[in-house]
């Protein structure tokens, strides 16, 4: 066979895998079911991304053994997102043995001060694998210790891996502004009905049903068909600007 003949069946080759995969992925989108694989809230949330950005929310905690585990997926999702998809969290506080709502305020901390996505991974990390900000006595298995990291201890930890002062980042801990992030977190895992860590919500419409997930990579597909539904459709409303004369401490 000439070089032209092999080039040209190449082509052809090429042509129709291109256009196997792209068969494949069109019939597993379609396969996508609201109420299956995925809810459609009863009421559209708010979303706290610029306009023209798509939210992809991660419900959350660095108490959440399984949000531990499941980081590997989040990272991998965040890279394979769109242009005009944004990730971002929101932490849950529903279990105080587990120091849940320190956990939060931490979060919620480090987000004003602009170091919370800095130091994600390492948060999780010294709650589940190096044991700085361990909850279990085990690290990882075992009964949950007697005293429990402090916001203090936490401080510690960012200014280790963020050069964060810790009387800044307490100060910040004990504010007013904080106090309401932590009430409007509460407020919005109920409002969206996260059932569970870890959660994703879609733009504030889509709730993933992670029982109905088979594998990684349909957890990836599923958000990012989500992604392109809400990126076709209307745009939820935009989170409020906070007033200008908010007290703070």
């Amino acid at each position: 066979m000439g070089t032209e003949s092999v080039a040209r069946v190449t082509s052809t080759l090429l042509a129709s895998l291109v256009l196997a995969v792209g068969l494949t992925a069109t019939a597993r989108a379609a396969s996508y079911e609201a109420g299956k694989h995925y809810d459609v809230l009863p009421e559209p949330q708010r979303t706290n991304v610029a306009p023209g950005k798509v939210e992809v929310m991660e419900g959350f905690s660095y108490g959440c053994t399984g949000c531990d585990q499941f980081q590997p997926i989040m990272k991998k999702l965040k890279a394979a997102l769109p242009a005009n998809a944004q990730l971002v969290y929101l932490p849950a506080s529903w279990h105080p043995e587990e120091n849940w709502p320190t956990f939060q305020r931490a979060f919620l901390t480090a987000k004003s001060l602009g170091v919370a996505e800095k130091a994600h991974d390492q948060m999780f990390d010294a709650v589940w694998k190096t044991g700085e900000l361990a909850v279990l006595e085990g690290t990882t298995t075992g009964r949950l210790k007697k005293n429990l990291p402090t916001i203090e201890d936490i401080a510690r930890f960012y200014q280790r891996t963020t050069g964060a002062k810790p009387a800044d980042f307490v100060a910040a801990s004990q504010s007013f502004s904080v106090d309401l992030k932590m009430r409007q977190a509460d407020a919005q895992i109920r409002a969206m009905k996260v059932p569970s860590t870890p959660t994703l919500v879609v733009n504030g419409r889509y709730r993933v049903n992670n029982n109905a997930i088979q594998s990684p990579d349909d957890f990836i597909g599923l958000v990012k068909f989500l992604v392109a539904k809400e990126s076709a459709g209307p745009k939820p409303a935009q989170a409020p600007a906070p007033a200008s004369g908010a007290k703070k401490n």
